[in-house]
């Protein structure tokens, strides 16, 4: 029985980088010998183990084989004749197919080493085609390693480009998409996961609204600009859709299975532009204002709002961006009515509700008619 450190750990301690996961690899054992040891048993495709102090993933050596289409369409085998450099021929690139030994000895049969100096990502093997999600790890490891001049060789885009005109991605579940654009999405380069999946065909497949040129564009523009504000997901997807319509936007959404306060985010942006590139800056009408902040719900969701307007300074040119100031006057003064004070000079029920919405179109009218904003 022998155990390696592989994968991302060792890729990252040659880079230089903090190691935030350790996995490992173990070559001749079997089931009955990891619970021997103390190990406890978590994985149900096959052989994963927890170390009974550290709590780190121990996998048993193991080769895989396509049996179908998309993620789940393969059959395992994993016995105590399966070797070290059979176990890393089944990994996605060349950079986490190095395994390093107890002693420190490193095993790199596919040149990984050599792809860490060049600065590529580059498939380990043909048996790359047989898993479309590999398509989406490997735009997003260009994501996350852009700022260190990382990029897709020219054999492994081809071989991505391949993957996607056969139709393989067509078989990819939304849950994984979707896990797939998070993690991307709060990479070092988010924008750079989009542009790689548009490079090998990929995005017109699972996002085609933003294919067009002029989209696809401001589109990477808002959410690079979210990104240096360090948003949240919501935010992020929200920039990545700032484009889109709101029909196209809530269906893109849905599709994606996003949770739903990215949704309603998205939804909102969407919704908020066309009116606020229309508002007057020095004469904003009041009415007008008080429809969006009651379509944001603003005084219920605060911090909704606020997360809106950010994504609204990414998402407008620096025309449009002026048009934001008089819809925060208008949020600041009408967050200042108090029902109570309302309910004690006599108003309930639905008078109280039109009382409340009266004041609060007094304020903002006021608030828009000075000069401050």
């Amino acid at each position: 029985m022998q155990t390696y450190l592989v994968g991302g750990a060792v890729r990252d301690e040659l880079l230089g980088l903090k190691v935030k996961d350790r996995d490992w690899v173990v070559v001749g054992a079997t089931p009955e010998q990891m619970l021997a040891r103390g190990f406890t048993q978590v994985g149900s495709d096959f052989p994963v183990f927890l170390h009974p102090k550290t709590r780190e993933e121990y996998a048993l050596a193991r080769t895989e084989r396509k049996q179908g289409h998309g993620y789940h369409g393969f059959s395992v085998y994993s016995a105590p004749d399966v070797t070290l450099e059979e176990d890393l021929l089944r990994r996605d690139l060349t950079i986490n197919a190095i395994a390093r030994s107890e002693q420190g000895e490193l095993t790199d049969p596919f040149n990984g080493q050599a792809d860490l100096e060049a600065r590529k990502l580059r498939h380990v093997s043909e048996a790359f085609k047989e898993d479309p999600l590999r398509i989406m790890r490997t735009a997003r490891f260009a994501a996350r390693f852009q700022p260190l001049g990382f990029s897709v060789c020219t054999e492994t885009m081809a071989l991505m480009h391949d993957m996607v005109a056969e139709g393989e991605v067509e078989h990819l579940v939304p849950e994984r998409v979707w896990q797939e654009i998070q993690r991307a999405l709060h990479e070092q380069s988010p924008a750079t996961f989009f542009q790689v999946l548009r490079d090998c065909g990929a995005l017109a497949v699972l996002i085609p609204e933003l294919s067009p040129d002029a989209d696809f564009n401001a589109a990477l523009d808002a959410l690079q600009c979210i990104h240096a504000t360090e948003g949240s997901t919501a935010e992020r997807l929200a920039a990545l859709f700032c484009t889109l319509d709101e029909p196209t936007c809530t269906a893109r959404a849905k599709a994606l299975k996003a949770p739903n306060d990215c949704q309603q985010l998205a939804w909102l942006t969407v919704a908020f532009i066309p009116v606020i590139r229309q508002l007057d800056p020095a004469q904003p009408d009041a009415g007008t204002l008080l429809e969006l902040l009651e379509k944001a719900d603003v005084w219920r969701r605060p911090e909704r709002f606020s997360s809106l307007t950010r994504v609204l300074e990414c998402a407008l040119g620096s025309d449009d961006r002026e048009r934001l100031k008089p819809l925060k006057s208008a949020a600041d003064s009408a967050y200042g009515v108090d029902p109570k004070t309302l309910m004690a000079r006599g108003f309930s029920g639905k008078e109280l509700g039109q009382a409340i919405r009266s004041e609060r179109l007094s304020r903002i009218t006021q608030a828009v008619s000075r000069p401050s904003f």
